[in-house]
């Protein structure tokens, strides 16, 4: 059999295997394996050798453990409530004012965490029947949260940003400063929808009861000073010093991994089982991403052995399309693809099959690496799947499915618009990599 054909059952053995539900990593081995074999010979045993140490020698891919440590030891010593809680007093009085706490808290922690169900999970367990006591609407509340959480995929340290980087063959550094810009415009977005929709329909969000606001402008200012300057100090110096050059982002993380255990014993919220568990999880999520990525490398090589990128790249650049439609076509089958697939099996699959074709376009890749960014956020939002509506389930049995889904499709409208604003003004992402780096 030709090898490019070869490589095209390969890819469609793949993802039908995938679909039935074996796990990513290990199907990714067993079929670069066998294909490997059929049109290589027994040397793809030796690459998959040389391949799994390669990945393993990065020192770049040691930063995903202290940023997933970092997350959880956060997420587990409550830190959350109390951003939450100084943002929900400090808002009481305004309409709506439960939205924007809940969205300005996913964004201060996704500058914490990487980890979408864990930010939408401790939102929603914080917020949600918080939200229902204040009569807040049932669709718009989901919608907040299921956005909000979501958050943590695109804004830096995002532990897909650091996977992508090599894969893009860009700097993490310029992809983490090229996804700040984007993130907050989202989250921008959010707020003002919420806010708008709160002063022309007040009964969605009314301004909280005065017995549940501060008692006074002093406890606010002292449950702000506890409750957010302290972690933000934290964030600020883990990925400041990213952006700032003056660290890499292995080194920041593990400033900030410490940093994070420090606030937590500072704030004796911490127990040796949340710091076991912590740990534990830490050890598991890390395992599975960076065995992830060392299958998806060895299915990359052989696949390009094989030489099926190079005959899909002719095809499509056959059909006469434009840079822009190519790229447009690149991003909806991404989308697709992320209505049933975690972002890994996307980025470690999909991007490098599709990156011939990706060089073919002739197009900035800080950007592009953006632009991917948000578009599988964007899939984080989108029936039928849409994981992060299963994670809000969870938490919150009392609001319904439908509701749930309904609520986080006016998000995927204002998701959309992002994405739309952000190709058609490649700025919002490269203007401060040009400021930070000088690009």
């Amino acid at each position: 059999m030709n090898p490019e054909v070869l490589g095209l059952f390969l890819l469609a053995g793949l993802f039908l295997l995938i679909l039935f539900g074996f796990p990513i990593a290990f199907t990714l081995i067993f079929v670069a394996a066998i294909a490997g074999y059929l049109g290589i010979g027994l040397g793809v045993f030796q690459m998959m050798v040389v391949q799994f140490e390669h990945t393993m020698e990065l020192s770049t891919l040691a930063a995903i453990p202290l940023f997933v440590f970092m997350g959880l030891i956060l997420e587990r010593a409550a830190l959350m409530d109390r951003l939450f809680g100084a943002f929900r007093m400090l808002f009481a009085p305004v309409r709506g004012s439960l939205y924007l706490a809940v969205i300005l808290t996913a964004a201060v922690f996704a500058m914490a965490t990487g980890i979408v169900g864990a930010s939408v999970t401790v939102i929603g367990l914080m917020a949600g029947k918080m939200m229902i006591r204040a009569g807040y609407d049932t669709r718009l509340s989901a919608g907040a949260i299921a956005a909000g959480g979501t958050l943590g995929i695109l804004i830096p340290p995002s532990i897909m940003l650091v996977v992508l980087g090599p894969i893009l063959r860009v700097s993490i550094l310029e992809l983490f400063a090229a996804a700040v810009m984007p993130g907050l415009m989202l989250a921008a977005l959010f707020v003002v929808y919420c806010m708008v929709r709160c002063y022309f329909q007040p009964h969605l969000g009314p301004a909280l009861p005065v017995e549940e606001r501060a008692p006074s402008g002093m406890h606010i200012a002292r449950e702000f000073a506890i409750g957010v300057i302290p972690l933000a100090v934290v964030i600020a110096a883990t990925l400041g010093s990213i952006l700032a050059g003056l660290a890499t982002p292995t080194e920041a993380a593990g400033m900030g991994a410490a940093g994070a255990l420090a606030l937590t014993l500072l704030y004796r919220r911490m127990t040796w089982e949340k710091f076991r568990g912590a740990m534990l999880q830490t050890l598991q999520t890390s395992s599975m991403v960076l065995i992830l990525i060392a299958a998806a490398n060895f299915f990359g090589s052989v696949f390009s052995l094989l030489g099926t990128p190079f005959l899909i790249t002719e095809w499509l650049l056959e059909l006469g399309l434009s840079n822009a439609m190519l790229l447009l076509l690149l991003m909806l089958m991404m989308f697709l693809l992320g209505w049933f697939l975690d972002w890994a099996p996307i980025v470690l699959i999909f991007i490098p099959v599709m990156f011939p074709v990706i060089q073919e376009l002739d197009i900035d890749m800080v950007w592009f690496g953006a632009m991917v960014a948000v578009c599988l956020q964007t899939a984080w939002l989108s029936p039928p799947v849409a994981l992060s509506a299963y994670f809000l389930k969870g938490v919150m049995s009392e609001w319904q499915l439908k509701d749930i889904y309904l609520g986080m499709v006016q998000f995927l409208a204002l998701q959309l618009t992002g994405l739309l604003l952000l190709a058609t003004f490649p700025q919002i992402a490269l203007w401060l990599p040009s400021v930070l780096l000088g690009r």
